[in-house]
């Protein structure tokens, strides 16, 4: 692979989720998310006659891939996990990996419109090759649909107000422009003078923009497919390695860990024991050191989780 890892992406807890995957040297396993490939190059480190499936559906990062015997790319959305797979004859293997969120190549990237830093198209696409914009969204959705979208996947209690303010603005004119999208919310969005005023209105308008994301590439759907086809393709005694970066998302990875499933239902036995298909490996969230906070800001949110397929390994 291309050692293109510092200027595209700087990898997340990579050694402690690297470790948690255990991998073997003839084991197959999973990066759904390869981005800049600094997962996957450490995994590819430790194989000898195994091999490593690298998942991503954006274009840009095939540019991170170099042939090499043991990796094969996948240019495709991680909820195709499963059938993917299948094509390429794997029905099982011995770990999933996936670093959630957006890489830091996203948004540093002005025309992908992932980040209020510049004012560039507002896009937010991972897959730019088809699908609505982000534009498309703030123009298209009705107040109600808006709102519920900025509250849902934003978090945010002045969902309404802020959605209100997108359609009054685009009254007047489209919103085609993350410059655009700031105009049209930052009255609502901004505090009361006074000390930290600015840094709670970068984190509202940060929430705004996961909010259109999430909605843009149907991020919490996917996440619950491939978590679900995880279970599934992982052999007994393999492991779930997620890096997770806000609430929405941690909260389902933790679900199933859990339970086995994203809702966080309970199916228990005779006996009122829980079943679940996975045992938790840490009870406690792996987060980053101070150290590698201070490096790489990114990493702040980030929360490790880890899960072990339940039963006995085979030789099979």
């Amino acid at each position: 692979m291309a050692n293109g890892q510092t200027t595209y992406h700087v990898p997340v807890l990579l050694h402690e989720s690297i470790d948690a995957l255990c991998v073997n040297g003839d084991g197959l396993y999973v990066d759904v998310t390869f981005g800049g490939g600094g997962h996957s190059r450490e995994i590819l480190r430790r194989l000898t006659t195994g091999h490593l499936y690298g998942f991503d559906q954006d274009a840009d990062a095939a540019g991170n891939v170099e042939a090499s015997d043991c990796f094969t790319f996948v240019r495709s959305n991680f909820r195709y996990l499963t059938n993917f797979l299948r094509y390429y004859g794997v029905e099982q293997v011995d770990g999933v990996l996936a670093d959630l969120g957006v890489s830091s190549h996203h948004f540093d990237e002005v025309a992908r419109g992932f980040s209020f830093r510049f004012d560039g198209p507002l896009d937010m696409r991972m897959n730019q090759h088809g699908g609505r914009t982000a534009a498309d969204i703030v123009n298209a959705y009705d107040e109600a649909a808006l709102a519920d979208v900025l509250y849902q996947y934003g978090e945010l209690r002045q969902s309404r107000r802020i959605a209100a303010a997108i359609v009054a603005r685009r009254r007047r004119s489209p919103i085609a422009t993350t410059g655009d999208l700031l105009d049209a919310v930052n009255e609502v969005l901004r505090p009361r003078p006074g000390k930290g005023a600015e840094e709670m209105n970068k984190k509202e308008m940060a929430k705004v923009f996961q909010a259109l994301r999430i909605e843009v590439n149907q991020e919490m759907a996917a996440l619950r497919d491939m978590l679900t086809q995880a279970v599934d393709v992982l052999r007994p005694g393999g492991r779930l390695v997620v890096i997770t970066y806000h609430s929405l998302e941690d909260r389902m990875v933790k679900n199933l860990m859990k339970t086995g499933n994203c809702d966080g239902r309970e199916d228990k036995d005779f006996y009122g024991r829980v079943s679940s298909p996975l045992r938790l490996v840490n009870n406690k969230v792996i987060v980053p050191t101070a150290e590698e906070q201070e490096l790489n800001p990114r990493s702040r949110s980030a929360k490790l989780r880890i899960a072990e397929k339940v039963g006995a390994t085979t030789d099979d």
